[in-house]
């Protein structure tokens, strides 16, 4: 299955500009995918770069039964959960997070004047469950942060 039409087994490149981004999306975040079960021979892994704009912060969503990893490649990022998402988690360029499977989340772009971008890798696949959303003024420290 992994094999080219000669028969030669080889990697799959997806160019840079070329990412496809036919998949799982969010209002206001853009999830393009390097590696995806869309464009390449994968079956169980997705692995793509989310985009947020200053400012942005998701809609309530999980991933289903998907594992998430993701790192901040650029940007200030937070990410609420718990019961009525009172607790939240910050991080920065450098930092890595795992968000378990079926966990409803809210992801934000931290700096209200430059882009957060996040790359990120599913199992099995991209998904995107979007839920009923919660108010800004719900969200501990959201309105009034720097």
């Amino acid at each position: 299955m992994y094999a080219a039409a000669s028969g030669l087994v080889v990697p799959v490149v997806t160019r840079g500009g070329l990412e496809v981004g036919d998949t799982g999306q969010s209002a206001g975040a853009t999830r393009v995918s390097g590696v995806s079960i869309q464009h390449t021979p994968a079956t169980r892994l997705w692995f793509g770069k989310v985009s947020n704009e200053p400012g942005y912060r998701s809609v309530t969503h999980h991933h289903g039964e998907a594992e998430t990893g993701g790192y901040v490649l650029s940007g200030r990022a937070r990410i609420y959960f718990g019961e009525r998402f009172e607790d939240y988690i910050d991080m920065e360029e450098g930092d890595w997070v795992f968000v378990p499977p079926f966990m409803p989340h809210i992801e934000c772009n931290l700096d209200r004047n430059k882009s957060l971008t996040w790359m990120t890798t599913r199992t099995p696949e991209n998904i995107v469950v979007n839920l009923a959303d919660v108010p800004d003024a719900d969200l501990r420290d959201w309105l009034d942060r720097p």
